[in-house]
């Protein structure tokens, strides 16, 4: 029997906001009672919507928001969003106007910055010492020392926070780990002891899932809210669960005959009859053409191979012979049907990739639809929530 697409249009992503507000609740269960977690909504909530993403985050025992572009901080204030924010990001001289305007936390790494913030009005900063990642913040512990008691030091400057990023936290077993965290502590501890009102943060969801020593008083949890594995290995070992299913449906089913090919470049040349299902979705919605002959899609709860290349709005599948698919018929990209799942780390895998870039990877052309445990909700027109 046809298993019918549910929504209305070629492609679509479906967000289940119970998940991410499970997750939230999953993570903020590693902590000790007074620890806070800090969703990272960024990147448009990882390709699944910033909005919805941290007021579901946020209903899961969240506290604190992150971002990296002023704008995105504006726009989750712009939607009703009142919790704490954080711009991890570097900032231009506009943009930290934006920033500042939003309410939002700021990260500095030197003094003339913090001169900035002053400037503007003044704002909450956050020192940042680069501890091995390499980007952002300072490499000099008296250095970052510095910017911290210039912002406690400078009118309208609040110290509200010291921060380290991991480079390798999703690799168990690296050494360098452990070395980032010992210069942090070496850097962090002493600046709390003699500043206890401030928040020292470097977890992000790998170091959160992997060493406790690593949670201080606030972690940043990105990837994992979504319940994609930080790990790259399979989130529902973590007890996480995969918030975003990409469905389209098959729009065309037609016989091929040995010879005859399939797709740009006739990347596939039927070998024996067959049968292939044309899928409208392709790499303008964000399906990677590293995907060309190298990924499976569920349609009647059984994996039918992509065969050919991607293109930019279809793809297409051998559905054997006879066809084991009708036009309408649902097809599951990233998700589960019947027994059968495709997760992202799967297709992360296939691309050589990681979970994040898939997700982030999905384009505006595919709408994002969102439910509750698969009852519809909506964004509330006063920017309260969904409901």
């Amino acid at each position: 029997m046809a298993v019918q697409q549910d929504v209305a249009v070629r492609a679509v992503a479906r967000v289940n906001v119970a998940a991410i507000e499970r997750n939230a609740a999953r993570m903020r269960r590693e902590l000790a009672p007074d620890g806070a977690l800090c969703a990272v909504v960024k990147a448009d909530g990882y390709g699944h919507g910033a909005v919805p993403s941290a007021r579901a985050a946020l209903a899961g025992g969240a506290t604190w928001l992150a971002v990296v572009a002023a704008g995105e901080a504006a726009a989750l204030r712009a939607a009703g969003i009142h919790a704490p924010i954080l711009v991890m990001g570097a900032l231009s001289p506009q943009e930290l106007d934006v920033a500042l305007d939003a309410d939002a936390d700021v990260i500095a790494w030197d003094e003339a910055f913090v001169a900035a913030v002053a400037a503007r009005g003044g704002g909450s900063v956050h020192v940042k010492l680069d501890t091995g990642m390499g980007r952002l913040g300072t490499r000099d512990a008296v250095a970052a020392t510095r910017v911290a008691e210039a912002a406690m030091s400078t009118d309208g400057v609040f110290l509200a926070g010291a921060m380290t990023h991991f480079a390798t936290a999703d690799e168990r077993g690296d050494a360098f780990f452990g070395e980032q965290l010992e210069r942090f502590e070496a850097w962090a501890l002493p600046l709390k002891a003699a500043h206890p009102s401030i928040i020292l943060h470097a977890a992000n969801s790998a170091a959160t899932l992997r060493d406790p020593a690593a949670r201080f008083d606030m972690v940043r949890a990105g990837v994992a809210i979504y319940g994609l594995d930080p790990f790259l290995e399979d989130a529902a070992a973590r007890d996480l669960e995969p918030a975003l299913e990409l469905r389209s449906y098959v729009a065309a089913v037609k016989a091929i005959a040995p010879g005859q090919s399939a797709g740009y470049g006739r990347r596939f040349v039927a070998g024996e009859p067959t049968h292939t299902a044309t899928v409208p979705i392709g790499y303008g919605d964000g399906l990677r053409r590293g995907l060309t002959n190298n990924a499976d899609v569920l349609v009647r709860g059984a994996r039918r191979p992509l065969v050919g290349t991607v293109s930019m709005d279809n793809v297409t599948l051998d559905v054997g012979s006879p066809p084991a698919a009708a036009v309408g018929d649902s097809a599951v990209l990233i998700g589960e049907q019947g027994d059968e799942r495709i997760t992202a780390e799967e297709v992360a895998r296939r691309l050589g990739t990681i979970n994040y870039e898939v997700t982030c990877g999905l384009l505006p052309r595919v709408p994002r639809v969102y439910h509750r445990d698969g009852d519809p909700c909506v964004p509330s027109s006063e920017g309260r929530g969904l409901r």
